[in-house]
């Protein structure tokens, strides 16, 4: 590995440095634009309509968790390990992306463009081509490939090195991940007029969870380092295997729990919806056998 000289050291730092204030910007009118989206929805229709109270912590969860998982103790764990760099990377997966995504975004942040950019957008959501992007089906194979084309691409050994080299890389990785995770959970937490229907919504995780835990099964068990040396930890086998256990069983475990709650809720509704045809076989036998008695 060539020795760093301090110009090149001083110029990374710059570089980092300028990216982070850009971040940071970034985010804060991600969140300044929602927060006025949501006030101008409040002032319309009442504190907590439309969007309610717990969308917009959902929300400012998700913008908390993403600049936490970028700075303090996590940072500085992905510096030492690939599986610290795991960890930062299912931070933003598993946690930041559902959360912005549960906070339903779409409405409050178009409110918060000016009127004419708000035109054009409606006119691009009433386009043919749009509508047919919001297909139920068109909408989860969009969803589900972008999210596994994000984490096998990032976690190939040539992306995830230059992203440890160059913080540019680095950011856009952040940024896909966040991205690709918000897009995968918009259509099952989001609003409830755009979300996918139960079924679909369960082929999706499902089958989002299927290339993901193959990620995670080939770090796992790969008997010797994929990745440079450089890339790893102390005990470079141990720290990918662990890596490759990070990815595995939390993305497995958060997406089961999603996709069970998702299939249960299903069944409820239908249940609400047909309580005679929804339920237990024996529920309706004592009226049938009493109606007979009666006849």
């Amino acid at each position: 590995m060539p020795a760093v000289t301090p110009a090149a050291a001083a110029d990374g730092s710059v570089e980092a440095g300028l990216l982070t204030i850009l971040l940071a910007v970034a985010v804060a009118l991600l969140a300044a634009g929602y927060g006025r989206g949501v006030h101008e929805l409040w002032a319309r229709r009442g504190a907590g309509e439309v969007v309610p109270v717990w969308r917009v912590a959902a929300f400012g969860g998700g913008v908390v968790v993403m600049l936490a998982a970028d700075s303090g103790p996590l940072a500085t764990l992905a510096r030492g390990s690939f599986a610290g760099h795991m960890t930062q990377h299912m931070t933003l997966m598993l946690v930041a992306g559902p959360l912005l995504a549960a906070g339903a975004a779409g409405l409050p942040l178009s409110l918060a463009c000016p009127a004419s950019l708000r035109r054009r957008l409606a006119r691009v959501r009433s386009a043919p081509a749009t509508r047919r992007l919001r297909r139920p089906a068109t909408t989860a194979l969009l969803a589900g490939a972008v999210q596994t084309l994000v984490l096998w691409v990032w976690h190939l050994p040539a992306p995830y090195v230059a992203a440890l080299d160059r913080p540019v890389v680095h950011v856009v990785e952040h940024v896909c991940f966040v991205a690709g995770s918000w897009l995968l959970w918009a259509p099952v937490l989001g609003a409830a007029r755009h979300r996918l229907p139960p079924p679909v919504a369960v082929l999706l995780l499902a089958g989002t969870m299927l290339p993901a835990s193959a990620l995670g099964a080939a770090l796992t068990f790969a008997p010797q380092p994929i990745y440079p040396l450089r890339a790893l930890g102390p005990d470079p086998v141990a720290d990918q295997q662990l890596a490759g256990l990070l990815m595995w069983a939390p993305m497995d475990v958060a997406v089961l729990v999603a996709t069970l709650a998702v299939f249960l809720r299903w069944l409820l509704r239908l249940q609400r919806q047909q309580p005679g045809e929804v339920g237990p076989p024996e529920a309706g036998r004592p009226a049938a056998r009493a109606e007979g008695v009666l006849r």
